[in-house]
């Protein structure tokens, strides 16, 4: 088994912020998902210090708009998703208290539907993602009671399939990342209960591939995202043990690049 290349993945992550090409030009409208999977990995490299707080939580600022809700980069549209992860990146800083978290709320509560479900932002889309995102944010506000929340886990639970997964909505299919969601959204909910531990966690279990790796659903190759969505929810139903951590950290570390950090599939350079 190689060794975790520390000083590498943090002079990538830092080099992402000088990046004026191509593929950062398309991508500028997720800077918010990205700036806190890539923050959060440097605090857990306990390399957090080595960023410019106040750069961070500017920035963050200026995305956010009159709605209450945040955009995934400035000058761009307010989305759930973004708002979540500039929550998030104000906990990780703990800076809650540069934001009116009334207000934060008060977008989010916007955007519940009559069947509990949420809508992404104002043009209606309608996934298992975006519940996950109000009550995750809703929770770290401490503003939970701005929703019906009762309807909320009723929307989730109606996206449960036969193997014990979740799909995007009711019918959907089961999904590694929607699984995630789902019962992450359970879980701070209080509402695990409506989780078949033993069958979703034998759905889990099964995503581990001969390499080591997990994939998001049957017959699809293995991916490193998985090694998240699909441990951090076998974790919550405390299912962890029905897999082979070793081959799963022989897989991960088998994803670094050389030169720049973690690929997407483990195809070993």
């Amino acid at each position: 088994m190689g060794e975790l290349q520390i000083e590498r993945h943090v002079e990538y992550i830092k080099s992402l912020d000088k990046k004026k090409d191509f593929d950062s030009l398309i991508m500028e409208h997720l800077r918010m998902n990205g700036a806190y999977w890539g923050l959060t990995a440097m605090d857990l490299m306990g390399k957090l210090g080595e960023i410019d707080e106040e750069r961070v939580i500017s920035w963050v600022l200026q995305c956010q708009h009159d709605c209450g809700g945040f955009s995934g980069n400035i000058d761009h549209d307010p989305h759930i998703l973004y708002t979540l992860s500039a929550v998030q990146l104000l906990v990780l800083y703990d800076k809650l208290d540069v934001i009116d978290a009334e207000k934060v709320a008060g977008y989010i509560a916007g955007l519940q539907q009559d069947d509990g479900s949420f809508a992404g932002d104002q043009w209606g889309e309608i996934d298992t993602r975006f519940s996950c995102c109000a009550i995750n944010c809703l929770s770290l506000l401490k503003r939970l009671d701005k929703i019906d929340l009762k309807k909320a886990i009723d929307f989730v639970v109606s996206c449960k399939n036969f193997d014990g997964g979740f799909g995007c909505l009711p019918g959907g299919e089961s999904h590694a990342g929607q699984i995630f969601c789902c019962v992450s959204a359970l879980a701070i909910a209080g509402a695990l209960y409506h989780v078949d531990r033993d069958i979703l966690g034998w759905w889990l279990c099964e995503r581990q591939v001969p390499s080591g790796g997990l994939n998001g659903r049957p017959e699809k190759l293995e991916d490193v995202c998985y090694s998240w969505w699909v441990l951090a929810s076998l974790v919550m139903i405390d299912r962890a043990h029905w897999i082979d951590k070793e081959k799963l950290k022989c897989f991960i570390l088998s994803c670094q690049d050389r030169s720049l950090g973690l690929e997407n599939q483990g195809i070993p350079l």
